[in-house]
């Protein structure tokens, strides 16, 4: 997969893809992540990307220019499946996003940043708007970095387990039940007797029984 992103804030991705599974995954050739930086794009002498708004209003927003010619540039040399725009009035993003990203080959995800971009280049170009909550950023950079993360874990070969993806929460609708490890026992705060039976049965009925009651105390409305 081919994961390109613009930004006016290139260093601010830098970590997030330099480190742990996402390091690995485009070490492996799993993944390829490009940033892109619009200004240089920009044609204006101070590589300006942002106008006042039309109409009045505080904040300024992102022009057409450098964006839309980064865009071309891009679409010129691959096809791209998607066209994400990082926005709080997009999708919720949910796992079920992220199963379908994960089977695209090209991706391009574009930042917000300011009040946003100017509409037209959402007209014109984006194929799908997601947020990652009801909540504002000062940019769409830290969403992207989620998305990406949320996506890529789930190609085959970037986790050590590829079964691991499969049993986490949302994957069947549910939140996942709780883990334990080493020591048994810890202040007299023991592992759950089933989970050493050995008793594979035993165990799954317990871990399903346990995600469905920890859905219903916090997440109740998945189960509508």
């Amino acid at each position: 997969m081919r994961i390109d992103i613009l930004t006016v804030l290139p260093k601010l991705l830098e970590s997030p893809f330099n480190d742990s599974i996402m390091k690995r995954a485009q070490e492996k050739g799993h993944a390829e992540i490009h940033i892109h930086n619009i200004r240089d794009y920009s044609t204006h002498r101070q590589k300006s990307v942002d106008d006042y708004q039309y109409g009045g209003g505080a904040g300024m927003v992102m022009t057409i220019q450098p964006i839309a010619d980064c865009i071309e540039k891009l679409q010129a040399e691959r096809t791209y499946d998607e066209l994400i725009y990082m926005t709080p009035d997009g999708e919720l993003l949910e796992q079920s996003h992220c199963n379908a990203f994960s089977l695209k080959k090209n991706i391009l995800i574009l930042c917000g940043h300011y009040k946003g971009v100017d509409q037209r280049i959402r007209d014109l170009f984006i194929t799908k708007e997601i947020s990652i909550g009801s909540y504002v950023l000062s940019g769409g950079e830290l969403g992207a970095a989620v998305l990406v993360d949320a996506v890529v874990r789930l190609i085959p070969g970037v986790l050590n387990d590829e079964t691991s993806a499969l049993t986490d929460s949302f994957q069947d609708g549910l939140l996942a039940p709780p883990v334990y490890t080493r020591p048994e026992d810890y202040n007299g705060h023991k592992v759950p007797e089933v989970l050493l039976s050995g008793h594979s049965a035993n165990i799954d009925e317990w871990r399903n029984e346990q995600s469905i009651i920890r859905t219903k105390e916090r997440r109740p409305d998945l189960l509508d």
